[in-house]
């Protein structure tokens, strides 16, 4: 769902249309759940998180003042599960590999893309999945990440280097 689309069904919501609802969550749920699960690692927190991320929607959907509503939606959506990942305990592993959401055509290209994503620094993995999986944009990647737009690139490219390496056979 793109950003005139979402602005549309946002509208309809904030007036009442339940089905603008349902329309958003069947459209964004799942690029959402892949990048809040990223993040924190565990199925159950990410669905958790997730629901909260539509839970705020519903309850106050964003106004015609937010000119990204979709960058607003997936940022919102890492911030909730950044927040997840600070109130867990110190000795919990944030770097574990979480499974994908939808599984690949082949299981064995979708084990190697497991593994792969597992040698990223979390990072590194929240970069990529915000991008591929969340659709924003890189100058959306730094301000949501309050990092510099040379930066998000250069660790982008980076994250993207070290996947093709490791799905290769290669090791980083």
């Amino acid at each position: 769902m793109h950003d005139d689309r979402l602005r549309e069904a946002l509208a309809r919501l904030r007036s009442g249309d339940a089905s603008a609802f349902e329309q958003i969550y069947t459209e964004l749920s799942a690029p959402l759940f892949t990048v809040i699960l990223r993040v924190t690692g565990d199925r159950e927190a990410s669905e958790d998180i997730l629901q909260e991320v539509f839970l705020k929607l519903y309850r106050a959907p964003p106004g015609p003042e937010v000119r990204k509503p979709r960058a607003y939606l997936f940022q919102s959506a890492r911030n909730l599960a950044l927040d997840e990942l600070r109130r867990r305990p110190r000795e919990a592993d944030i770097d574990a590999l979480p499974d994908l959401p939808q599984p690949g055509p082949d299981p064995a290209q979708r084990l190697d893309l497991e593994r792969a994503f597992a040698a990223l620094a979390p990072g590194e993995r929240e970069l990529v999945s915000l991008h591929l999986n969340g659709g924003l944009k890189f100058r959306e990647l730094a301000q949501a990440t309050g990092a510099p737009l040379g930066t998000v690139l250069w660790r982008y490219r980076k994250a993207i280097g070290k996947l093709r390496i490791l799905l290769n056979g290669g090791s980083v």
